[in-house]
């Protein structure tokens, strides 16, 4: 007997909570983290100028996120003071309008000054020039510096009460632990939970891909 509670007594209460953690869902434990180094979404029209008419992309290995990859074609990016990055990698699949996405570091290099967007907010963003193999491209906007944001799946979405577009405060634990704040929120029924951060960001906090992450409620 155990504080006027008898063996059975006390089983019983530890299984009444051990089924009800259980019914609740598993613990959580973190947000996965997926680093996104700068690369190039493309549309199908510019894809053709840079690799020659009927170019598709060749899937090189499957991302996180369902159906989309990271493709074995890459290009060579050249800011307005004929400043290089090499060997940028496309991902697919195409897109309706060509964006490319660069970290802080990237644009110092680059000699642009790309604002923080979200994923298809490309007017008023500068451009640069892209080559290919087949060809050159002038683009006159779409380069962006990726905002922050976590994928969630409709599941995931309502276990940690959070709701599309919102915009959040997110904990990552590296050697140099930080909280990142405005991370928005992107739920889609395809999704799989992973909070995209950029090459810059990842470095501050000293964390690498498939480091964990929690939402941060002061």
């Amino acid at each position: 007997m155990v504080c006027g509670i008898d063996e059975r007594e006390l089983i019983a209460i530890i299984t009444a909570q051990v089924l009800a953690a259980l019914k609740d869902g598993p613990a959580d434990d973190g947000i996965p983290v997926g680093i996104s180094v700068r690369h190039i979404h493309i549309r199908p029209e510019d894809l053709a100028v840079l690799y020659g008419p009927g170019a598709q992309l060749t899937k090189a290995r499957d991302l996180a996120q369902p159906g989309e990859f990271a493709a074995q074609e890459t290009l060579t990016l050249i800011g307005p003071r004929m400043r290089s990055l090499e060997n940028v990698r496309i991902l697919g699949p195409t897109r309706p309008q060509t964006q490319v996405e660069i970290s802080r570091t990237d644009a110092i290099i680059l000699g642009i000054d790309p604002p923080v967007r979200r994923s298809g907010e490309i007017a008023g963003s500068p451009g640069l020039t892209l080559v290919g193999p087949h060809g050159v491209l002038m683009l006159k906007e779409g380069v962006i510096r990726a905002n922050r944001h976590i994928h969630l799946h409709e599941a995931d979405a309502a276990r940690l009460g959070v709701k599309q577009d919102e915009e959040v405060d997110v904990e990552a634990g590296g050697d140099k632990a930080l909280i990142f704040r405005h991370v928005q929120i992107r739920i889609g029924a395809k999704f799989v939970l992973q909070m995209h951060l950029d090459t810059d960001d990842a470095n501050a906090a000293g964390i690498s891909c498939n480091a964990k992450a929690r939402i941060y409620r002061r």
